[in-house]
Protein backbone atom coordinates (compact mmCIF):
# COMPACT_ATOMS: atom_id res chain seq x y z
CA UNK A 1 0.00 0.00 0.00
CA UNK A 2 2.55 2.29 0.49
CA UNK A 3 4.50 1.83 -2.47
CA UNK A 4 1.13 2.68 -4.35
CA UNK A 5 0.53 5.70 -2.87
CA UNK A 6 4.49 6.85 -3.29
CA UNK A 7 3.92 5.84 -6.89
CA UNK A 8 1.21 8.10 -7.03
CA UNK A 9 2.25 10.72 -5.55
CA UNK A 10 5.83 10.71 -7.75
CA UNK A 11 3.44 10.57 -11.05
CA UNK A 12 1.17 13.78 -9.30
CA UNK A 13 4.73 15.55 -8.94
CA UNK A 14 6.43 15.11 -12.03
CA UNK A 15 3.11 16.12 -13.99
CA UNK A 16 2.35 19.18 -11.51
CA UNK A 17 6.50 20.07 -12.55
CA UNK A 18 5.57 20.00 -16.78
CA UNK A 19 2.11 21.41 -15.79
CA UNK A 20 3.56 24.77 -13.79
CA UNK A 21 5.96 24.70 -17.23
CA UNK A 22 2.69 25.24 -19.40
CA UNK A 23 1.68 27.89 -17.75
CA UNK A 24 4.55 29.68 -17.82
CA UNK A 25 4.32 29.57 -21.29
CA UNK A 26 0.33 30.32 -21.40
CA UNK A 27 1.75 33.43 -19.68
CA UNK A 28 4.08 34.47 -22.07
CA UNK A 29 1.93 34.21 -24.89
CA UNK A 30 -0.65 35.99 -23.29
CA UNK A 31 -2.90 33.48 -23.67
CA UNK A 32 -5.97 32.32 -21.72
CA UNK A 33 -5.70 28.19 -20.73
CA UNK A 34 -9.31 26.38 -20.47
CA UNK A 35 -9.80 22.96 -18.81
CA UNK A 36 -12.81 21.69 -19.96
CA UNK A 37 -13.77 18.36 -18.11
CA UNK A 38 -17.08 16.47 -17.93
CA UNK A 39 -19.05 13.18 -18.75
CA UNK A 40 -18.85 12.17 -22.27
CA UNK A 41 -22.15 13.50 -24.01
CA UNK A 42 -22.47 16.81 -21.36
CA UNK A 43 -22.09 18.63 -24.46
CA UNK A 44 -18.01 20.10 -24.58
CA UNK A 45 -18.30 20.03 -28.39
CA UNK A 46 -20.73 21.84 -28.74
CA UNK A 47 -19.84 24.13 -26.23
CA UNK A 48 -17.05 25.22 -28.16
CA UNK A 49 -18.33 24.85 -31.21
CA UNK A 50 -20.86 27.93 -30.03
CA UNK A 51 -18.08 30.04 -27.83
CA UNK A 52 -15.71 30.06 -30.07
CA UNK A 53 -17.27 32.25 -33.02
CA UNK A 54 -18.39 34.39 -30.04
CA UNK A 55 -14.84 35.07 -29.23
CA UNK A 56 -13.26 34.82 -32.53
CA UNK A 57 -13.43 38.76 -34.01
CA UNK A 58 -11.82 39.76 -30.78
CA UNK A 59 -9.78 36.72 -29.53
CA UNK A 60 -9.12 33.89 -32.10
CA UNK A 61 -9.37 30.39 -30.02
CA UNK A 62 -6.87 27.05 -30.10
CA UNK A 63 -8.25 24.18 -29.34
CA UNK A 64 -6.75 20.82 -27.95
CA UNK A 65 -9.08 18.06 -28.07
CA UNK A 66 -8.20 14.68 -25.81
CA UNK A 67 -10.47 11.50 -26.51
CA UNK A 68 -9.45 7.45 -26.34
CA UNK A 69 -10.20 7.21 -30.39
CA UNK A 70 -10.70 9.32 -33.68
CA UNK A 71 -10.93 12.75 -34.37
CA UNK A 72 -14.02 13.52 -34.63
CA UNK A 73 -14.74 16.09 -31.59
CA UNK A 74 -11.51 17.59 -33.41
CA UNK A 75 -13.07 17.72 -37.02
CA UNK A 76 -16.23 19.47 -35.61
CA UNK A 77 -14.35 22.54 -34.02
CA UNK A 78 -11.55 22.82 -36.74
CA UNK A 79 -13.55 25.25 -39.22
CA UNK A 80 -13.54 27.38 -35.61
CA UNK A 81 -10.68 27.56 -33.98
CA UNK A 82 -7.25 29.28 -36.13
CA UNK A 83 -6.15 25.74 -34.47
CA UNK A 84 -6.74 22.28 -33.58
CA UNK A 85 -4.73 19.14 -32.32
CA UNK A 86 -5.90 16.09 -31.32
CA UNK A 87 -4.72 13.83 -28.52
CA UNK A 88 -5.57 10.37 -28.65
CA UNK A 89 -4.74 8.96 -25.38
CA UNK A 90 -5.36 5.12 -26.28
CA UNK A 91 -6.01 3.49 -22.49
CA UNK A 92 -5.73 6.71 -20.32
CA UNK A 93 -8.62 8.49 -18.92
CA UNK A 94 -7.28 11.77 -18.94
CA UNK A 95 -4.78 14.26 -20.40
CA UNK A 96 -1.35 14.65 -18.90
CA UNK A 97 0.77 17.71 -18.65
CA UNK A 98 3.69 16.27 -20.87
CA UNK A 99 0.60 15.64 -23.52
CA UNK A 100 0.42 19.48 -23.70
CA UNK A 101 3.48 20.33 -23.31
CA UNK A 102 4.44 18.59 -26.56
CA UNK A 103 1.85 19.76 -28.48
CA UNK A 104 2.67 23.71 -28.01
CA UNK A 105 5.63 23.75 -30.30
CA UNK A 106 3.31 23.23 -32.90
CA UNK A 107 0.36 25.87 -31.69
CA UNK A 108 0.93 29.55 -32.84
CA UNK A 109 -0.20 30.97 -28.92
CA UNK A 110 0.65 34.42 -29.80
CA UNK A 111 -1.73 34.41 -32.43
CA UNK A 112 -4.61 33.29 -29.84
CA UNK A 113 -6.77 34.56 -27.12
CA UNK A 114 -8.01 31.38 -25.77
CA UNK A 115 -6.44 27.52 -25.35
CA UNK A 116 -9.38 25.55 -25.22
CA UNK A 117 -8.23 21.87 -23.96
CA UNK A 118 -11.31 19.83 -24.29
CA UNK A 119 -10.14 16.85 -22.00
CA UNK A 120 -11.37 12.93 -21.80
CA UNK A 121 -14.55 12.53 -21.53
CA UNK A 122 -14.45 11.66 -17.53
CA UNK A 123 -15.48 12.99 -14.23
CA UNK A 124 -12.78 10.88 -12.01
CA UNK A 125 -9.17 11.34 -13.44
CA UNK A 126 -9.19 14.87 -14.95
CA UNK A 127 -9.39 16.56 -11.92
CA UNK A 128 -6.35 15.07 -10.09
CA UNK A 129 -4.24 16.22 -13.17
CA UNK A 130 -3.11 19.76 -13.67
CA UNK A 131 -2.16 20.24 -17.11
CA UNK A 132 -0.67 24.28 -16.49
CA UNK A 133 -4.68 25.62 -16.82
CA UNK A 134 -5.72 29.13 -16.10
CA UNK A 135 -9.52 27.53 -14.98
CA UNK A 136 -11.03 24.51 -14.93
CA UNK A 137 -14.41 24.35 -16.19
CA UNK A 138 -16.67 21.51 -15.58
CA UNK A 139 -20.02 20.70 -17.12
CA UNK A 140 -22.78 18.49 -16.10
CA UNK A 141 -25.86 17.94 -18.10
CA UNK A 142 -28.98 17.01 -16.52
CA UNK A 143 -29.62 13.61 -18.26
CA UNK A 144 -26.57 12.16 -16.06
CA UNK A 145 -28.72 12.98 -13.17
CA UNK A 146 -28.89 15.10 -9.69
CA UNK A 147 -26.71 13.17 -7.99
CA UNK A 148 -22.99 12.87 -9.91
CA UNK A 149 -21.78 16.17 -7.55
CA UNK A 150 -21.69 14.05 -4.38
CA UNK A 151 -20.66 10.67 -6.19
CA UNK A 152 -17.47 12.42 -8.02
CA UNK A 153 -16.80 15.52 -5.74
CA UNK A 154 -12.99 15.50 -6.60
CA UNK A 155 -13.57 17.08 -9.71
CA UNK A 156 -16.20 19.05 -8.84
CA UNK A 157 -13.89 20.74 -5.79
CA UNK A 158 -11.57 22.05 -8.49
CA UNK A 159 -13.96 23.52 -10.52
CA UNK A 160 -13.79 27.68 -11.10
CA UNK A 161 -17.01 27.49 -12.67
CA UNK A 162 -19.72 24.94 -13.20
CA UNK A 163 -21.72 25.24 -16.37
CA UNK A 164 -25.33 22.78 -15.60
CA UNK A 165 -25.54 22.23 -19.38
CA UNK A 166 -29.07 20.82 -21.55
CA UNK A 167 -30.76 23.06 -18.66
CA UNK A 168 -33.54 23.18 -21.25
CA UNK A 169 -34.47 19.67 -20.28
CA UNK A 170 -34.90 20.29 -16.96
CA UNK A 171 -38.87 20.64 -17.13
CA UNK A 172 -39.20 16.91 -18.28
CA UNK A 173 -36.62 15.31 -16.25
CA UNK A 174 -37.49 14.68 -12.28
CA UNK A 175 -33.87 16.31 -11.44
CA UNK A 176 -33.63 17.94 -8.36
CA UNK A 177 -31.97 21.07 -9.39
CA UNK A 178 -31.89 22.07 -5.28
CA UNK A 179 -30.12 19.14 -4.31
CA UNK A 180 -27.00 19.96 -6.89
CA UNK A 181 -26.73 23.27 -5.61
CA UNK A 182 -26.49 22.21 -2.20
CA UNK A 183 -23.68 19.73 -3.13
CA UNK A 184 -21.86 22.34 -4.99
CA UNK A 185 -22.24 24.49 -1.96
CA UNK A 186 -20.74 22.19 0.42
CA UNK A 187 -17.75 20.93 -1.58
CA UNK A 188 -17.03 24.25 -3.61
CA UNK A 189 -18.92 27.36 -3.13
CA UNK A 190 -16.85 30.01 -4.70
CA UNK A 191 -17.35 28.14 -7.87
CA UNK A 192 -19.64 30.15 -9.97
CA UNK A 193 -22.53 28.36 -11.32
CA UNK A 194 -24.13 28.59 -14.51
CA UNK A 195 -27.55 26.81 -15.82
CA UNK A 196 -26.70 27.03 -19.56
CA UNK A 197 -28.59 25.59 -22.83
CA UNK A 198 -26.83 25.58 -25.74
CA UNK A 199 -29.57 24.82 -27.70
CA UNK A 200 -31.69 28.12 -26.55
CA UNK A 201 -28.56 30.07 -26.23
CA UNK A 202 -29.51 30.47 -22.46
CA UNK A 203 -26.29 31.03 -20.38
CA UNK A 204 -24.27 32.27 -22.99
CA UNK A 205 -23.76 35.66 -22.78
CA UNK A 206 -22.62 35.06 -19.04
CA UNK A 207 -20.05 32.34 -19.94
CA UNK A 208 -18.13 34.55 -21.98
CA UNK A 209 -18.38 37.51 -19.49
CA UNK A 210 -16.70 35.06 -16.88
CA UNK A 211 -14.09 34.03 -19.95
CA UNK A 212 -13.35 37.52 -20.12
CA UNK A 213 -13.01 38.17 -17.18
CA UNK A 214 -10.88 35.24 -16.44
CA UNK A 215 -8.74 36.84 -19.17
CA UNK A 216 -8.39 40.61 -18.20
CA UNK A 217 -6.87 38.65 -14.08
CA UNK A 218 -5.51 35.84 -15.58
CA UNK A 219 -3.06 37.46 -18.27
CA UNK A 220 -4.16 41.09 -17.98
CA UNK A 221 -5.33 41.37 -21.78
CA UNK A 222 -8.49 43.57 -22.19
CA UNK A 223 -10.04 41.45 -24.12
CA UNK A 224 -14.06 41.73 -25.45
CA UNK A 225 -16.44 39.79 -26.62
CA UNK A 226 -19.04 40.62 -29.47
CA UNK A 227 -22.63 39.48 -29.76
CA UNK A 228 -23.66 37.93 -32.73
Amino acid sequence: MNMKINVVKHVLAANDLVATENREVFRKAGILAVNIISSPGSGKTTLLEHTIPALGKVDPSIVVVGDLQTTRDAERVSDKAIQVTQINTGMSCHLYANQIAESLPGLNLEKAGYLFIENVGNLVCPGEFDLGENVKVILLSIPEGDDKVAKYPTVFRVADIILLTKIDLLNSSRYNLQRVYDDINKLNPTAKVIEFSSLTGQGMEAWLEWLQTQKQQSVGAQAKFVKE
